[in-house]
């Protein structure tokens, strides 16, 4: 159906329309060469949204199909390239037609949330012929490719041990606790979700593959029993409506923002999907604090520690070598006020900074030596810079602009850099709940 590009896009169609899908929307419709034909979404009214939005960047008026429909859509729109941003468990159903249509795939992180549906994805890029780019955008940040150079280089001399540190904040935190996160059977949990961020990140730092997994993992803050042990429950099931809400500091208030409201509080009659569930509620299944152990087939192992509830958000990585250390901390923000938006989409996946947001410092210890300092400069909004790098990456640079060369851009994430991210959060899992090691061999990754 499709011819080879230099880049992704042509004829575009976008399937799923949360508030991911606006980064990729803004992103095409800025770029000449690329459009978007179509969207694919089984809610009216959130499809409506994105109809406008096309409307006020001067785009054309596009189709919007049913799910039912989607093969349909590929043909008689004559697309090209699809954007996959749908809840991560349903993302192999467009991915596997789309790579038998001949239709290039790009799809969000994670590429999906199960083994088998993992396997199956596999079996398709094996089959066709096609491969799936996976829009790891943190490997586009700009002090994370600093990192990249600075192992590459050599700095530290043969890479021996990692250990990893994410602080998730009880704002950005909190949100995978209101939403279809807070289920594993949507989302896999934070392990599988976080996959296409930390793991992801530290398979491309090493250049190496994990080979076992273990882990323990609780959810220790959220949910409604801890709520009330510690002192944070209130008597609701969602904020909307609830007067409990008022004055609760992880409400969320879909009112109060112009695009909460648009996508999901007047969405609501179309699929009585609730964007703000109590994070204290009963029903969540995943876990807020996870600990893993991995070892890569380089002879490097990782620790790794995910706190979901944390007063600061940001991250500490600290790599060991045989000539030293490397050490990388960014502050994304310091930290969080009452008073503060409870939702962190606009900063993390917008275009505004977090509020107090901190700083970034990549320090390489040798041994025997006093310590550097690699200059970075960090940005404060999407993902700091890579959202937009990654744009300019697969989908072209925009006009009067050169396309980005930095090291992502030479080696963007494929099916199989999917695959083996999303191995340590699936035997993540698994290790929580057998109290073993796990093998990403035992998963039968065709490929791999």
């Amino acid at each position: 159906m499709s011819q080879p590009r230099k880049h992704l896009g042509g004829r575009v169609a976008v399937i799923g329309t949360g508030s991911r899908a606006a980064m990729y929307v803004r992103g095409i419709v800025e770029r000449p060469e690329s459009s978007i034909v179509a969207i694919c979404e089984p809610n009216a009214v959130r499809a409506a949204y994105y109809k406008s939005l096309l409307q006020e960047l001067g785009a054309p008026t596009v189709p919007v199909y049913k799910p039912d429909g989607f093969k349909e859509m590929l043909e008689k729109e004559k697309v090209e390239t699809i954007v996959v941003t749908t809840i991560d468990a349903t993302h192999d159903q467009y991915i596997i037609p789309a790579l038998e249509a001949g239709v290039r795939v790009l799809t969000e992180k994670p590429m999906t949330t199960d083994v088998d549906k993992c396997r199956r994805i596999l079996e398709a890029v094996e089959r066709t012929g096609q491969h799936v780019t996976v829009t790891f955008n943190y490997r586009y940040n700009p002090v994370h490719e600093a990192v990249k150079r600075a192992l590459a280089e050599g700095k530290i001399g043969k890479i021996l041990s990692v250990h990893f540190e994410w602080m998730l904040d009880t704002v950005h935190g909190a949100d995978y606790f209101r939403r279809w996160h807070r289920q594993k059977a949507n989302s896999g949990g934070l392990m599988v979700h976080k996959s296409g961020h930390h793991f992801d990140l530290v398979n491309w730092w090493l250049d190496a593959q994990p080979e076992t997994v273990a882990g323990m993992g609780k959810l220790a803050f959220y949910g409604d029993e801890n709520g009330k042990r510690h002192g944070w429950a209130k008597d609701y099931v969602r904020a909307r409506d609830a007067s409990q809400a008022k004055g609760d500091p992880f409400a969320l208030d879909l009112e109060g923002d112009e695009t909460l409201k648009a996508i999901y509080a007047d969405a609501e009659k179309e699929d009585g999907y609730h964007r703000d569930q109590n994070v204290f509620a009963p029903g969540i299944d995943i876990e807020d604090d996870m600990s893993l152990l991995v070892r890569y087939n380089n002879g490097a192992t990782m620790s790794y520690h995910l706190t979901a509830y944390s007063p600061w958000e940001g991250y500490h990585v600290m790599f060991n070598g045989s000539l030293g250390r490397l050490e990388l901390e960014v502050v994304e923000s310091q930290f969080r006020e009452i008073d503060d938006p409870q939702i962190s989409g606009g900063q993390i996946h917008g275009r505004a900074p977090m509020p107090n947001p901190g700083g970034a410092t990549i320090k390489v210890h040798r041994l025997w030596q006093k310590p550097e300092f690699i200059p970075v400069v960090m940005e404060h909004e999407a993902h700091g810079g890579g959202d937009r790098r990654m744009l300019s990456v697969l989908f072209g640079p925009l006009p009067g602009e050169q396309v980005d060369t930095g090291d992502a851009s030479k080696q963007s994430a494929d099916e199989k850099d999917g695959a083996l991210a999303l191995a340590v959060g699936l035997l993540a899992n698994k290790s929580f709940e057998s109290g073993e090691f796990h093998h990403v061999k035992d998963l039968g990754f065709p490929g791999l």
